[in-house]
């Protein structure tokens, strides 16, 4: 068995025991069922849910402004991050305000978003954006300053025009970093979004957990919960394989 299967099966079996020892413990009284209901029924009323297409039109909502967001994120991180790589004078001054930015709680700037775009998706999207960002824009800037000096001398003695240098040289070298930006632009994303609704929404994933718990149905918040945990863990399992893909295309090559 190869050392990555080895750390495969040991997530797994740590996930798995976990998890039967909560079920263990929810069954036997331990906690109170109005506190937490064991995971068995957790997936029972998310099963239920789905089956019913009770949140079919939450998942589409969240899942919609996820994307918006994400996509944006993505682009607008790349496009300055490769600016800022360019100007090292604007970097020197943009870097400090990078290194506090997440010190900053995005969701104080909520009801300003309310006041400029009003009560729709677009606050909620700007919150999953102003959050996925930096996260891009600083996975482009490592990406950019880690590809090798020798192969952009490489790129100028094949006499590479800049956009040849750029696609077939730069990219590719900077490729790990630029995919971590972008895992991480889609979970920062996902959590703003999530966050955003539970204030900022009257429909989505996030909205319909917290009308759960106020209206204290256990087996609706927790079912919606797993839901999202799943979706998310399913994500980054998808992201983490094509990552591990690309690298060994890169290794052969």
């Amino acid at each position: 068995m190869s050392r990555a299967a080895k750390i495969l099966w040991t997530r797994a079996a740590v996930v798995v025991g976990a998890v039967l020892s909560l079920e263990i413990v929810c069954r036997a009284g331990l906690i109170n069922p109005l506190t937490l209901i064991p995971p068995s029924e957790m997936a029972a009323a998310m099963l239920q849910m789905l089956a019913s297409g009770e949140i079919n039109g939450d998942i589409a909502h969240t899942f919609l402004t996820v994307a918006m967001a994400f996509i944006a994120a993505v682009l607008v991180g790349f496009v300055v991050g490769a600016a800022l790589h360019e100007l090292p004078r604007m970097r020197r001054a943009v870097d400090p305000l990078l290194a506090s930015y997440y010190a900053i709680p995005i969701f104080v700037f909520y009801p300003l978003l309310v006041a400029v775009f009003g009560l729709n998706a677009l606050p909620l999207i700007a919150i999953g954006f102003l959050a996925a960002v930096p996260a891009m824009l600083i996975g482009t800037l490592l990406g950019l300053d880690r590809v090798p000096r020798v192969l952009r001398k490489a790129a100028k003695v094949h006499r590479l025009n800049r956009i040849e240098t750029v696609t077939r040289v730069v990219l590719p070298a900077a490729l790990p970093d630029l995919f971590g930006g972008i895992k991480l632009a889609l979970a920062y994303s996902f959590i703003g979004v999530i966050a955003g609704e539970f204030i900022l929404s009257s429909g989505g994933l996030g909205y319909g957990i917290a009308y759960a718990y106020e209206s204290f149905e256990n087996r609706a918040m927790y079912g919606r919960m797993l839901f999202v945990l799943l979706v998310a863990i399913i994500t980054n399992g998808i992201l983490y394989a094509w990552e591990a893909r690309l690298n060994r295309r890169r290794g052969r090559a």
